[in-house]
């Protein structure tokens, strides 16, 4: 495979100047399912950018019990905190789809943050972007059925990988939506029995994305078009 920095969409964004001065910086890594980037408190070293895996943010409850508040693709970065000057992180970050990633040391993003360049600007759009997939994912998950929150997820996923499955088992589908693993198994039904998607031995795939994406909730749409607006060139790729 390829390990050129294009893979990542936020990277490839960049003008060439600001790509030939991180590239030296980058190092690619795999990223294992179920790999922990990094628990709540923990005061960041890295900055990762997602190539072909995907990585889930996480809110973790004092009793253990956590629930996804985001998710990390190739179109972004894991490490925000770094740059909005809070260092240290209040969630957990695992690895939800195994792959590859870049990894750059918080001291080189915070001075080419420091900068005021081309990434900078790049990376407070996506901090926007990455706020409002965090609100409407607690608003779907408080308001919207499972099937509905189920094919929101599905197709947040299928935006961040080169193809249409997933492999996720259902009963950490149930841990990263918050619910009952009985409400995924009885979603995962509902979407099979419409035609929409297949399940078999821990992998998710989508059969007909159009149909699913006038199932779902409004809440894709809301999150798809403000990614779209505040980084059109990203999205594109």
């Amino acid at each position: 495979m390829s390990t050129q920095p294009q893979k990542n969409r936020l990277l490839v964004c960049l003008p060439d100047a600001e790509q030939e001065r991180l590239s030296p910086h980058l190092e690619l890594v795999s990223m294992k399912l179920g790999q922990v980037v990094y628990e709540a408190g923990d005061t960041l070293l890295y900055a990762y950018f997602p190539i072909d895996c995907i990585i889930s943010l996480l809110y973790v409850m004092e009793d253990g019990d956590a629930a996804e508040t985001a998710m990390v693709g190739n179109e972004g970065i894991v490490g925000v905190s770094l740059f909005m000057g809070g260092e240290a992180t209040t969630g957990r970050a695992i690895v939800q789809n195994n792959g590859h990633a870049f990894r750059l040391k918080a001291q080189v993003l915070k001075k080419e943050f420091e900068r005021a360049g081309p990434l900078r600007h790049l990376l407070l759009r996506y901090t926007q972007a990455l706020m409002t997939q965090m609100t409407q994912t607690a608003v779907c998950n408080k308001h919207h059925s499972v099937p509905q929150q189920l094919s929101r997820w599905l197709l947040f996923g299928l935006d961040r990988l080169p193809n249409n499955k997933i492999k996720m088992t259902q009963g950490l589908v149930a841990n990263m939506l918050g619910v009952r693993r009985e409400g995924v198994t009885d979603a995962t039904g509902v979407l099979q029995s419409a035609g929409l998607i297949s399940y078999s031995q821990g992998k998710f795939m989508v059969l007909d994305r159009p149909r699913l994406e006038q199932e779902v909730c409004e809440c894709y749409a809301v999150v798809k078009r403000e990614f779209d607006r505040l980084l059109p060139d990203v999205m594109a790729i």
